[in-house]
């Protein structure tokens, strides 16, 4: 039987920060913790945003960095757009905001986590895939991004992480896209 929790969608691929200083967070994770090197996808580019069923014109970059096989993600929202990341920061909040599951039946993942009493917080719809985040009710950093498949994705994450395993220690930070 499959199990029909959160958990049964797969493993957690991902832990995800919006951190209030992200140099301070880039340097935590680069030089503390060996994470790195990171990869910014400035000013993601998607077809539509949704923030609690309503449209939503989130301006935000996200830095990509692999610790082991674990992906960290560090989140700068550039506008004041309604979102999950503003209301983060709004709320004064810190630490993990959010891990991150790779499925390949959105419809399927959708369905586990109303059944669960998840709801989705947030709907990004990319290029060709989508991910939505819900709020499962356990408070910070207990929210769950559900990202569809997608070969492309896939591709640059393997790069990332193979970067990662050659990396020594110079340009923690680089532009992708």
């Amino acid at each position: 039987m499959i199990n029909p929790t959160i958990a049964g969608l797969g493993p957690i691929m991902q832990l995800a920060y919006v951190p209030r200083d992200l140099d301070a967070a880039i340097a935590f994770w680069t030089r503390t913790m060996g994470a790195g090197p990171f990869f910014r996808l400035a000013h993601i580019d998607y077809k539509a945003a949704t923030y609690r069923g309503q449209p939503s014109d989130v301006d935000f970059s996200v830095l990509i960095g692999y610790w082991g096989d674990m992906q960290i993600e560090l989140i700068e929202q550039h506008n004041d757009a309604p979102s999950i990341y503003s209301a983060w920061t709004d709320a004064g909040q810190e630490g993990l905001h959010h891990v991150c599951l790779v499925v390949d039946d959105i419809g399927n993942a959708r369905a586990v986590c109303a059944t669960a009493g998840a709801t989705v917080a947030q709907e990004i719809f990319l290029d060709g895939y989508e991910a939505f985040y819900v709020d499962t009710g356990g408070g910070p950093g207990t929210m769950v991004e559900v990202l569809e498949r997608s070969e492309g994705f896939a591709a640059v994450c393997a790069m990332m992480r193979d970067a990662a395993r050659d990396w020594d220690g110079k340009d923690p930070v680089r532009l992708l896209g």
